[in-house]
């Protein structure tokens, strides 16, 4: 017998012996008199073994049936044979229309040998922060390298925008590492949705934060923290991983989801990639974004005065010289004006470079003409650890000629010595 059926007993022997009534035993057992009434008669009848269930040892009536549990081998074997139990239902259920639980699926896996069930891991305590209350309040950025083609492609980085307040993915974009510029076109691409938040919430990387600081210059602001102020947006930097948790959580989601979905959509290469990722938030907010507790929005909208074109580039500053050159990036550049030169000695001008390469000077914010005057043979690279294997990558590579290059399939007719001989190009 069962906890649940000797505690039955206990109560229907009580009924039995008249020192207990009905109503109360049914209160106890929370079933209904009429239950118990039943109950109390088979245990007079049969005595204990009257309260063992009569299911016992039989099938159960909400067990799949054999077809489908084929159905669901054969779909498993054929796409979704490295797909963890959700993602397997979820997609199983999406594009073969099989009905089956998450549960049913995670034993017909470890059945096969497809699937290892996983020790509970002893969590660590952290500290919890409540969720923001409105919806643009605190934005948790952050960039993941992984291989996500799976070798269908080189290896590239995600960048992930996710709202503090619901959790929802408010913007992906593939891009070959993380650098100035990237975050800066996949935060233009956020401002043209959904407008500017309030604050961006980052890890302690050399995009976000000066990480050595040199003693004149303590205050100092890396690119990307600059152009935000500008608009009047707080970066936020955690001091450890778990801080920002949501969006550490949120890789650990798509490095396991997104692959195996670009794969089943046949996206090899990162220009696709870029495309499907709005379809891919869209299913994906639908199933894990949750409501904030403020129906207000945070997001702000663009001002008249907020030019991206400009805000979004490499600033520096440099002060003309007395012939009107000034130096950036091993290259001196000669300023054309019509007016003396006296006028613009010693002046204090501004370089902006844009993501393609384009240089910009500003004087009071007004655009200055100029020339190249010389540029300097290029030196040794000083670049962050991160941005290694970009550089590597740009490197030429031996070419390989295609499968199907006229080479590879040789020569419609074997060649005889005789034509060998006549001065054949394979002599």
């Amino acid at each position: 017998m069962s906890t649940k059926e000797i505690n039955r007993l206990e109560i229907l022997e009580k009924v039995k012996t008249k020192r207990m009534t009905q109503r109360v035993a049914a209160e106890i057992l929370k079933l209904s008199t009429r239950q118990v009434k039943r109950l109390v008669k088979a245990y007079r009848e049969q005595g204990a073994v009257g309260l063992v269930s009569k299911r016992r040892g039989k099938p159960s009536n909400n067990q799949i049936t054999q077809e489908l549990k084929q159905k669901v081998v054969d779909a498993l074997y054929r796409s979704y044979a490295d797909f963890g139990p959700t993602l397997a239902q979820e997609k199983m259920a999406e594009r073969e229309g099989l009905k089956i639980s998450v549960s049913s699926v995670r034993k017909i896996m470890i059945e096969e040998g497809l699937w290892k069930p996983k020790k509970t891991k002893r969590s660590k305590i952290h500290q919890l922060r409540e969720r923001r209350a409105c919806f643009g309040e605190l934005v948790q950025i952050d960039g993941s390298p992984h291989d996500w083609f799976e070798g269908r492609s080189p290896k590239c980085t995600l960048i992930a925008f996710i709202d503090d307040a619901t959790g929802a993915v408010l913007g992906l974009r593939f891009v070959k590492s993380e650098s100035f510029f990237s975050y800066a076109q996949a935060a233009e691409e956020y401002f043209s949705h959904y407008g500017k938040p309030v604050a961006y919430y980052s890890d302690k990387n050399s995009i976000f934060k000066v990480n050595q600081a040199s003693n004149s210059k303590t205050d100092a602001l890396t690119q990307f923290s600059r152009a935000m102020l500008e608009l009047g947006i707080e970066v936020i930097c955690a001091e450890s991983p778990q801080a920002k948790g949501r969006v550490e959580r949120l890789f650990e989601t798509l490095q396991d989801r997104l692959p195996k979905d670009m794969r089943l959509a046949g996206i090899n290469d990162l220009e696709k990639g870029n495309a499907y990722l709005p379809t891919f938030m869209q299913n994906f907010n639908k199933r894990f974004a949750v409501k904030p507790r403020s129906t207000v929005n945070a997001h702000r909208p663009l001002a008249a005065s907020d030019q991206l074109a400009r805000i979004l580039t490499w600033q520096e500053d440099r002060v003309l010289s007395r012939n009107l050159t000034l130096q950036y990036r091993h290259t001196i550049y000669q300023i054309k004006t019509d007016r003396p030169s006296y006028t613009l000695k010693n002046a204090p001008v501004k370089i902006c470079e844009d993501a393609s390469g384009q240089v910009f000077i500003l004087y009071k914010d007004k655009p200055l003409d100029y020339t190249i005057y010389h540029r300097q043979v290029k030196q040794a690279l000083v670049i962050s650890s991160k941005d290694i294997a970009s550089v590597l990558d740009r490197k030429p590579q031996v070419h390989k000629p295609a499968p199907d290059h006229p080479w590879r399939k040789g020569f419609a007719t074997p060649l005889s010595l005789s034509s060998a001989n006549k001065g054949d190009i394979s002599t």
